[in-house]
């Protein structure tokens, strides 16, 4: 019962890694990324749809990324969604492709993404210390019930403490690391 628990906390706490992992890929560190537009939708035929179904995404150079979409009449309705994001891009139509150059990155625009990477890192911390206290309250629950007694709840407390902590510091390093690449020039 216990173990389940445990392994449950441990699912759930590197579910919220992954998520701030592939939220920070949104944040492009001087180069271009298809990552870059991951997660992007597009109104397109009354449904939001994810452009990375609707068109092939190429990188044509350090700042240039390509986008060809499969049917041409897409075109203008990606434009706008581009335009639309708070990616900070102004799409450039050519024929049938989407360009897409990225500006080189100030040191202002550096920082206010690093400030967004940061804020992208406490709302990991703030899921990982919501699932802590999710676990404590289930093991009090137990308790209660009288299914565990008062050394297991402390000790298995304890473990979710040095999991949490974990967990917490495994933020920190990705946060420094994207950090590090944002301010590389």
């Amino acid at each position: 019962m216990i173990q389940n628990l445990l392994n449950d906390i441990q699912t759930r706490m590197d579910k919220s890694i992954k998520a701030l992992q592939d939220a920070l890929l949104k944040h492009r560190a001087g180069r271009a990324s298809p990552d870059l537009l991951e997660g992007l939708l597009v109104p397109y035929y009354g449904k939001d749809t994810p452009l990375n179904q609707m068109a092939s995404i190429v990188v044509e150079g350090a700042l240039m990324l390509s986008i060809k979409p499969w049917d041409k009449k897409a075109l203008p309705f990606i434009e706008k969604a581009i335009q639309k994001s708070d990616l900070g891009l102004n799409p450039t139509p050519s024929g049938d492709i989407l360009r897409l150059p990225l500006p080189a990155l100030t040191e202002e625009r550096r920082k206010d993404l690093i400030k967004k990477v940061k804020a992208e890192g406490e709302h990991a911390k703030v899921s990982i210390r919501t699932i802590r206290r999710d676990a404590n309250m289930a093991l009090k629950a137990l308790l209660k019930d009288k299914d565990i007694t008062e050394d297991d709840e402390r000790k298995t407390e304890e473990k979710i403490q040095k999991m949490t902590d974990q967990h917490i510091a495994l933020v920190d390093k990705v946060l420094a690391d994207k950090e590090k690449a944002l301010m590389e020039i």
